[in-house]
């Protein structure tokens, strides 16, 4: 059984020791790589590829937010689990706008870490009820919403009824072949409708695709 490979940075030693001890619980997990700032990460990924990044965002040398940068630039099928103790909506969607494929706090049970990673392998995304309920805040305040002014906001978006109904799903949590089963289309017409939203929001991931959404009250 190939082993899923995890790269572990962050700055704060005896967290990091915590995190190893419980990674190196889990069998099909593999910690190849732990680093202090996201600088120490770049300079050791290439020698030891992970598939799952699990991110701090406070750092010397190097920040979270840098970092994540970075990696999607560079290293666009590493997967970024954010774990972190910054809770501001704010934060968490702008990240996941990012291309970051998960958001935790780091009071999470281990079993959330491992659930996370999981399913950022399985479906690119991991979006916990802390994320949706920032999500959501967005969503419905409306006394906050502004539309953004950068190249990231395109107010001439043009969704399909049927791209409005899988990204409804998507937001929701559901996976391609659930959606599928959901709306009675094959697996790959839905991941057909996932990639022409991607293209469309021009967004990287469905991470950063479910925050679009959110921010632009597409849902």
């Amino acid at each position: 059984m190939r082993k899923i490979k995890l790269a572990l940075c962050d700055d704060h030693t005896l967290f990091r020791v915590g995190m190893s001890t419980i990674l190196g619980q889990i069998n099909d997990f593999e910690l190849v790589l732990e680093a202090g700032n996201g600088q120490e990460l770049i300079d050791k990924i290439a020698r030891k590829l992970p598939d799952v990044v699990l991110l701090d965002l406070q750092m010397p040398v190097m920040d979270g937010t840098a970092t994540a940068d970075y990696l999607r630039e560079n290293y666009p099928l590493i997967k970024i689990v954010v774990l972190t103790m910054h809770d501001e909506d704010r934060m968490v969607l702008h990240l996941l706008e990012k291309g970051v494929s998960g958001y935790l706090l780091k009071d999470a049970e281990a079993g959330e870490v491992e659930k996370a990673v999981r399913k950022v392998m399985d479906e690119g995304v991991y979006l916990n009820e802390f994320v949706s309920k920032a999500m959501l805040r967005k969503m419905t305040n409306k006394t906050t919403i502004t539309k953004p002014v950068n190249a990231f906001y395109n107010s001439k978006i043009l969704l399909s009824e049927r791209e409005k109904e899988v990204l409804m799903l998507i937001c929701e949590g559901l996976s391609t072949l659930e959606i599928s089963e959901k709306i009675f289309l094959s697996p790959r017409t839905v991941e057909g409708h996932r990639l022409r939203i991607l293209e469309k929001t021009g967004t990287k991931n469905t991470a950063g695709m479910v925050a679009y959404a959110f921010k632009n009250s597409l849902v």
